[in-house]
């Protein structure tokens, strides 16, 4: 398979790294507000075969994310994600799972050639939407995804918003993350 058929998803084959550039704007509980948390990111995507469903077929990239939080040695629990590229509708998917027990499919109409991208998924949405655990349904829902990202030559940078409706302390909070990651190998399966 060549990397070309992944479309816009191409360049992020392999796997990439950042130092302490990443940053984390989200509700801390045990400060009981919004807050900022630097971060450093270490992401593998393996391209794989297409998948065919009918006369759709996608071209993938599975991805696996290590994050760091500064100060502490542990990692984030390792996220495991799909992006596929649909040429024919010429769309961008991204579908993944979080450790807290909810999952997301965003998605977008996006060109072959493009460099830069936005995804987004919404709460009820049929085809790019949102699905939580009753927990967190009742106390941290999750409305909307907007994602945009950017890959040209080795770096790879995102920009991502979700909007979640706080009900321990009520409030709409906007938790964003973004970061620039460098290349660091074209080994598509290296340890994260």
């Amino acid at each position: 398979m060549s990397f070309k058929e992944c479309g816009p998803l191409a360049g992020s084959v392999g796997t990439s790294e950042s130092e302490w550039t990443g940053l984390d704007v989200a509700f801390h509980h045990d400060k009981g507000k919004v807050a900022e948390t630097p971060f450093r990111e270490k992401t593998t995507f393996g391209a794989f075969e297409p998948v065919a469903n009918g006369d759709q077929s996608a071209y993938g990239l599975d991805c696996r994310t290590a994050a760091y939080t500064k100060g502490e040695g542990n990692s984030f629990p390792t996220e495991v994600r799909y992006r596929m590229w649909d040429a024919q509708r010429r769309q961008v998917m991204r579908c993944f799972v979080m450790p807290r027990a909810s999952t997301l499919i965003a998605g977008g109409t996006v060109e072959p050639d493009a460099t830069t991208f936005k995804l987004e998924s919404v709460l009820g949405s049929n085809t790019y939407g949102i699905l939580a655990n009753k927990y967190l349904d009742e106390i941290a829902k999750a409305t909307r995804l907007d994602v945009t990202t950017t890959i040209e030559g080795n770096r790879c940078s995102y920009d991502e918003t979700t909007v979640v409706e706080h009900q321990k302390h009520p409030a709409i909070i906007h938790h964003t993350d973004r970061n620039t990651l460098t290349r660091t190998s074209w080994e598509a399966y290296a340890n994260v």
